[in-house]
């Protein structure tokens, strides 16, 4: 079996075993880390992952293939840093650790040949219903089946004048989220009443904890509505998930060799000029 890779950061600990990444938090971590817990990462659901090097050390980002994670598809890059469960805090004395990551991560992906692509499902798990959150309009909930709004005292009285909302997932086209707004669409003509009086809408905080309970209801419902690829996979390369099955390549020979490369480079054995050029000799005979 391959060893692991592990990089801790201010917000958790995150390992790679060249099969997937797990994203541990820490206990101080965003709320909405703590309600995500534990996750595995999937080496096939990861599109790319990079060290960004600063002053204060750096940040490790994880990037999840599109339509390969119900969070990422549903908060659609809104949620703020400290929310977001594949970004990681870098002290100055791990930056060599968080680079060494980050290239056994894009080193596998090559040699597993995971496809740059969209994922044509889910890879990772959508959170569990039931799930409810409070916000500026009330209270927000998921069952599992159908989204309700029950109205507060700070929503408009055109939206408590119709009583609750409540739609079930068979009638919505999608969900939209915001670290302000949780918006149904179901079918039908769009709205176009402002947020604050469309029954379709329910508006939040803006706090952690709002933050952290309205992203994981949205994205259990957007998890239950057709995969985001579902209209395009007739165009799509039916083989195209399958490269990895069908190549002839021993891969897990090739990543002990990348493997034992990384450590003759962190052991001085290797400069890195000639890490990278026996490197990319092994990738090339792939």
């Amino acid at each position: 079996m391959l060893g692991m890779t592990e990089v801790t950061g201010r917000e958790g600990t995150w390992v790679f075993d060249y099969d997937s990444v797990r994203v541990v938090p820490a206990k101080s971590a965003h709320p909405l880390r703590l309600a995500v817990g534990e996750l595995v990462v999937p080496l096939a659901a990861i599109a790319g992952v990079g060290f960004e090097t600063d002053r204060k050390g750096g940040h490790l980002r994880l990037r999840p293939r599109a339509g390969a994670d119900p969070l990422t598809h549903v908060t659609g890059g809104a949620l703020p840093e400290a929310a977001d469960p594949f970004r990681l805090t870098i002290e100055p004395r791990a930056a060599a650790s968080a680079e060494y990551f980050a290239d056994g991560v894009r080193d596998a992906r090559l040699v597993a040949r995971v496809p740059d692509g969209p994922a044509e499902q889910w890879l990772l798990a959508a959170p569990s219903a039931p799930l409810s959150t409070t916000g500026e309009d009330g209270d927000a909930s998921f069952d599992g089946d159908r989204v309700r709004f029950e109205w507060g005292w700070a929503a408009e009285s055109s939206k408590r004048s119709g009583g609750a909302r409540e739609v079930a997932v068979g009638e919505l086209l999608g969900i939209e989220w915001t670290p302000k707004l949780v918006r149904l669409r179901p079918v039908g003509p769009p709205s176009t009443q402002p947020a604050s009086h469309d029954p379709n809408c329910f508006r939040l905080w803006g706090f952690k904890k709002d933050i952290a309970a309205s992203a994981l209801l949205a994205a259990a419902v957007v998890a239950r509505l057709p995969h985001p690829t579902t209209a395009t996979s007739a165009t799509a390369s039916p083989r195209a998930v399958e490269s990895t099955r069908d190549s002839p390549v021993d891969q897990d020979t090739v990543l002990r060799r990348l493997r034992e490369l990384g450590d003759l480079r962190r052991d001085g054995v290797l400069t890195e000029d000639e890490f990278t050029t026996a490197k990319q000799a092994l990738l090339r005979a792939l």
